[in-house]
């Protein structure tokens, strides 16, 4: 119930941005395969995954469709954890195109297509996948994008099907670059695995785990396993953060920040490096073929919670130390000061460091609520000494998060001048040896 009190925080926070842009009715559901035509325009889904591996969501984040584009930077992942950057790059550009998604846009001496975004590149990049046969290719394409999402996945049998059939532009592209001598391997083999990669079934809460693996450094959050190498994730981000939007992503980039990758179902993943990952299911698209409102809500969530790279660029340093009694006064001087010495008897005690945005908060406050009892009526002490700076969303979340829990009868103090905005009368303590003493008071 203690934890439940983040999680209904900061899943509101998905809510109001799902509810504020729902009724965002411009744009067109993608028709040229035609079962995602029978998509539901009014549908909109958020969730975002912490590093710490918490889920939160709203909307329709539960409901399947199929990853489309969204595919291409774990496919990428894949190839470049295989063979490496250079083999990659030797056959796939890494220059934003300027293009639309499906544009012939090719190296006009080599062939080579202009980056792995694009449906040429994403073709070349599937190619590159090592296999013995196309069938085994796809077995580990699906199992790649599987460990990122921390779960089993299938395929839609249905759009797979209807991609094959429409798919004359991109088997197209295929044979151009076989002639050119860029693509690897049988043109219908490697057309065959990159319609059904783009026909796998997710939702936007798996695709909020699969950013959140390349933000987390390639280990799933969630699960605790290690899927790609942390270059490969710097490498996959970089190239996301310049093309992954297609011939929106230089607006996207100055107006979001954040490396970024959508799909003509209507999904979109965003990461923050080294915090969390973000994903969106909104089948109404733009001019560029990016989902309408979930680059709005995007592009709101990073201006009101300072998630721009540019802006804030994530410090090395951890946000929480370690959540216990040794983030601030040791064992000696607890018992010292009269507290008891069995495990029990030690309050809950959580320090924090740097800058607190947003996503730090929600590791303050989910840290909290580890350490408070699930019944009865805990003490805490929150430690923030260390802490330089508190943004307006880190405090809103805080605020929220706390008000919750002292109505349930927990009783919070702080320590540290960052403290100050969130302190009420007699919870504002003067050192970490008065915060001592007050924790061991009988709650």
């Amino acid at each position: 119930m203690v934890k439940r009190v983040v999680f209904d925080a900061v899943n509101a926070v998905l809510a109001n941005l799902c509810r504020e842009f729902r009724e965002l009715n411009s744009g067109h559901v993608a028709t040229y395969i035609p079962p995602l035509a029978r998509a539901d325009p009014a549908d909109f889904g958020m969730a975002l995954t912490s590093a710490d591996g918490h889920r939160y969501q709203a909307g329709e984040a539960d409901k399947p469709f199929t990853i489309q584009s969204v595919s291409k930077p774990f496919v990428l992942a894949l190839a470049l954890t295989e063979l490496g950057a250079d083999e990659v790059f030797r056959r796939v550009g890494v220059e934003p195109s300027g293009e639309r998604f499906n544009a012939i846009s090719l190296d006009p001496e080599t062939g080579r297509p202009a980056n792995p975004m694009i449906n040429a590149g994403a073709i070349a990049t599937t190619a590159l996948v090592p296999a013995a046969s196309a069938e085994q290719r796809f077995t580990r394409i699906l199992e790649t994008l599987g460990r990122f999402a921390g779960r089993s996945l299938d395929v839609d049998d249905e759009v797979y099907r209807a991609e094959a059939a429409t798919g004359d532009r991109n088997i197209a592209l295929a044979h151009l670059m076989r002639a050119a001598g860029s693509l690897a391997g049988d043109p219908s083999g490697v057309l065959d695995v990159y319609f059904r990669q783009c026909a796998i079934r997710v939702t936007a809460l798996d695709l909020s785990v699969m950013a959140a693996t390349l933000a987390n450094g390639g280990v799933n959050p969630v699960t605790g396993a290690r899927v790609v190498p942390e270059p490969v994730t710097v490498q996959v981000l970089a190239v996301m953060a310049t093309c992954g939007m297609y011939d929106g992503s230089g607006d996207w980039l100055l107006r979001v920040g954040l490396p970024a990758k959508s799909g003509v179902s209507g999904g979109l993943v965003a990461v923050r490096p080294g915090r969390s990952g973000v994903g969106c299911y909104s089948p109404l698209l733009d001019a560029a073929g990016n989902p309408v409102r979930a680059v709005a809500a995007l592009a709101e969530l990073s201006r009101e919670f300072g998630l721009h790279l540019m802006h804030n660029p994530p410090s090395g340093a951890p946000t929480i130390i370690r959540p216990g009694l040794s983030d601030g006064p040791d064992e000696a001087a607890w018992r010292q000061a009269g507290g008891g010495t069995a495990p029990g008897d030690l309050p809950a005690w959580v320090a924090a460091q740097g800058e607190l945005d947003f996503t730090a908060a929600e590791q303050l406050v989910y840290a909290l609520a580890e350490r408070l009892p699930e019944v009865g009526r805990g003490r805490a002490v929150i430690d923030l000494v260390r802490v330089t700076a508190v943004d307006a969303a880190a405090e809103g979340l805080v605020r929220v998060v706390l008000d919750r829990l002292t109505a349930m009868g927990h009783r919070i103090g702080f320590v540290g001048d960052a403290a100050v905005p969130f302190s009420v009368e007699g919870t504002l303590l003067a050192s970490r040896s008065a915060a001592v003493e007050w924790a061991r008071l009988p709650s």
